[in-house]
């Protein structure tokens, strides 16, 4: 009876110490094989990404209003030219032969003036002596009416030439300004970014304006982002936005949300708005049509802890923490809960988040610099890990700090 009673105590005792190992509130468990990450510090961004071109600003096709063969080209491709500047010239013999014969014309014209001018003052004059004589009965009233209508004729023939006079001015005028498109200047200042046009050839400007060339001002660039229905509408002009490029991938250019077009582009059955915002290019690195992936910021916060977004999820591979008064029903916006590697035993840690991206997740509260959460567990079985027990053939992956 004795030994069964010693017997009896010491398997009490057996149970309730493996009852509270397994069961207890004690939230540290092990694993058999995890991944863990650092916490870390940094800069961390909630963004909007998409894919954009680079364009100018400004841009100016430089045409030609008449029509003739380009004689002279003075730039060629690259050149920087300054507003004023003389970029070509077309053959401008037609235009000079017809602006010195409107001027001939507008010559003579003026010689018949003058000789208009003499014979109205000559038929004024008879007109207002024929009406005093007549006034005072001593001429017929014949000589009157014919003074009056020779009066009349006159100032009506003086009329008609000064009307021509107008159109002949008016004429010579707008010859004058064609010859004067036959030299061609610098709207802007710019870059030449293209030339279609070749020296020689003839230009024909009665259908449509040809274009010689291109051009652009580098100095600002405008990004041109397609952005889809989906994220559009988390876009408000004046937000700040920054893309890289191919061959710049570390080096971002910022600007502000400008405008977004109201009406969208159709590709392959997806529907997508373009938003545009400057950059400044001083230093001239930036490109006509580079490719740009643009990321408009919503929330940024420097130096914050952070830790990868798949932490979060960690918890749940714990059943028994559930048992735990310290684990929360329910992560949220503001909470969560992430599994730490800690003294070579796995805890629950409940904390407070912020900003949440794809790949990342702001720490509040709650973790330190350095503490290692579990990112991903691998199990040789499908049992859950026991508590209380030391880590053993553990292979930590290392600290993968992710790239805010």
């Amino acid at each position: 009876m004795r030994w069964k009673l010693v017997f009896g105590i010491i398997l009490l005792i057996l149970s309730t110490g493996l009852g509270i190992h397994l069961y207890g509130p004690d939230t540290k468990q092990s694993a058999t094989d995890w991944m863990t990450t650092k916490v870390a510090r940094g800069l961390i961004e909630e963004t909007t990404t998409a894919l954009g071109i680079v364009q100018p600003l400004n841009t100016v096709d430089v045409g030609t209003q008449v029509s003739g063969q380009l004689r002279k080209i003075h730039v060629a491709l690259g050149d920087a030219v300054q507003e004023g500047d003389l970029l070509a010239e077309i053959d401008a013999t037609l235009l000079t032969a017809r602006v010195e014969s409107d001027r001939a014309q507008l010559e003579g014209l003026q010689a018949q003036w003058e000789e208009k001018i003499a014979q109205y003052t000559l038929a004024k004059t008879q007109y207002t002596r024929q009406r005093r004589l007549l006034t005072a009965k001593t001429t017929s009233q014949e000589s009157f009416q014919s003074a009056e209508t020779t009066h009349k004729v006159a100032l009506a023939q003086l009329n008609q030439l000064k009307a021509q006079i107008r159109q002949a001015q008016s004429t010579l005028r707008g010859d004058e300004a064609n010859l004067g498109y036959t030299r061609i200047f610098a709207p802007i200042t710019g870059t030449v970014v293209a030339m279609p046009a070749r020296q020689g050839q003839t230009l024909n400007a009665n259908q449509q304006a040809p274009i010689l060339l291109r051009i652009a001002d580098l100095h600002t660039m405008t990004v041109w982002t397609q952005v889809s229905e989906a994220d559009i509408g988390r876009l408000k002009p004046g937000m700040d936005a920054y893309f890289t490029t191919l061959g710049q991938p570390d080096q971002r250019h910022y600007g502000r949300l400008r405008q977004i077009l109201p009406t969208p582009e159709i590709i392959n059955n997806v529907v997508l708005y373009n938003a545009l915002f400057d950059v400044e290019n001083a230093n001239g690195t930036l490109g006509i049509q580079m490719s740009a992936q643009v990321s408009f910021i919503h929330a940024s916060v420097q130096d914050a802890l952070f830790i990868p977004v798949t932490a979060l999820a960690m918890a749940d591979k714990y059943p028994n923490n559930r048992q735990s008064k310290q684990y929360p029903p329910k992560n949220d916006n503001a909470h969560a809960t992430v599994l730490v590697v800690q003294d070579q035993r796995v805890e629950s840690r409940h904390i407070r988040i912020g900003i949440k991206t794809r790949l990342q997740v702001q720490v509040i509260s709650g973790l330190k610099v350095g503490e290692a959460v579990i990112t991903a567990i691998r199990k040789s079985d499908t049992a859950a890990p026991t508590s209380r027990s030391p880590l053993s053939g553990s292979r930590p992956s290392g600290n993968s700090r992710p790239h805010p």
